[in-house]
């Protein structure tokens, strides 16, 4: 066996922190919470990620393959191993330092930053604690959990120094459903609940509807229920991508499908067998429609951002407060 390199190498020398049923946690050595990103596609230059892993087990979850980069190819690991990472609120302040005013950051592009972990290490708020003590970025975070609740009072001191989205997914408003699909994940619901608190404390908050999916949660009613919750619960923006299934994803969802919805197995092992993105007519009639919701519930012009209190005024102005 080829000797363990990078992540991989850090990963396996982490020490245990916790096994819970057959979930095991493990520290991970951190030389950086902060990853560039470099896709064009992605509106921001920066992600944070504090964790690896993600215990709610959403079963078209794209994210499944990152943990191949450690060495972990079992697409189910993904949920069952659960990497902390090993970094302190100062190590973050000193490497928001090298950034510019007005850098743009996403917190959980790849894994929840509010699942389970969170309750016992709060990394997240180790997070938050940084940005309470800096200005001038634009951040958005996005979560499937009422747990960011927790942090509303610390939520509102960042949104006076940064320019701040908070980000609910909700793909369903059957909870019978979106149980099946997110087993861990809190319900519906509560996620609406925490949509309504957050904008009844004036921060800004969107309701991604991702993934859709083909046959589950695309008609016309689901998406407009969604909708409709959103904009009740005070949400500014409502957003939706179709579901994509790289082949560690494709190896969970499948048999998903085959167990609790065969007569769609077969549908989708013929559109994604070859190809992670659905392509032809669908991406297309699937826009189209959002576009028509977002339009009939009021989501689709820009929602003006305030300047934040504590927003540097100039650009020599330090970013870090005494």
């Amino acid at each position: 066996m080829a000797p363990l390199v990078g992540i991989a190498k850090l990963a396996a020398s982490g020490a245990l922190l916790e096994a819970k049923r057959k979930v095991t946690y493990t520290e991970l050595p951190t030389r950086k919470i902060l990853a560039k990103c470099d896709s064009p596609r992605m509106p921001f230059g920066w992600m944070i990620n504090p964790y690896r892993g993600c215990e709610f087990g959403c079963k078209y979850c794209y994210a499944r393959y990152t943990h191949e980069f450690m060495e972990l190819r079992d697409p189910d690991d993904f949920e069952l191993k659960i990497f902390a990472k090993d970094f302190s609120t100062a190590s973050i302040r000193d490497e928001l330092r090298r950034l510019g005013l007005g850098e743009k950051i996403a917190i959980g592009t790849a894994t929840d930053p509010y699942q389970p972990a969170e309750r016992r290490y709060g990394l997240t708020r180790k997070i938050w604690d940084a940005f309470a003590q800096t200005s001038g970025f634009e951040i958005g975070l996005i979560t499937k959990s009422d747990l960011i609740l927790r942090d509303l009072e610390l939520l509102n001191e960042v949104s006076r120094r940064h320019r701040l989205t908070l980000v609910l997914t909700i793909t369903t408003l059957d909870t019978d459903l979106a149980r099946l699909m997110e087993p861990l994940a809190p319900r519906p619901d509560l996620r609406l609940a925490a949509v309504r608190e957050l904008a009844a404390a004036g921060l800004r908050v969107s309701v991604n509807c991702c993934p859709i999916l083909p046959l589950l949660n695309d008609s016309e009613a689901s998406l407009n229920a969604v909708a409709e919750a959103a904009k009740q619960a005070g949400a500014t923006r409502l957003a939706g991508n179709v579901v994509y299934l790289k082949p560690s994803a494709y190896q969970v969802f499948l048999p998903f499908l085959e167990q609790n919805f065969p007569q769609l197995a077969g549908r989708y092992r013929e559109r994604f067998a070859q190809h992670a993105y659905l392509r032809g007519s669908y991406p297309e009639m699937i826009r189209q429609r959002l576009d028509q919701i977002r339009e009939r519930h009021g989501f689709m012009g820009a929602v003006p951002q305030p300047q934040p209190e504590l927003w540097p005024s100039h650009l020599q102005l330090p970013l870090f407060a005494p």
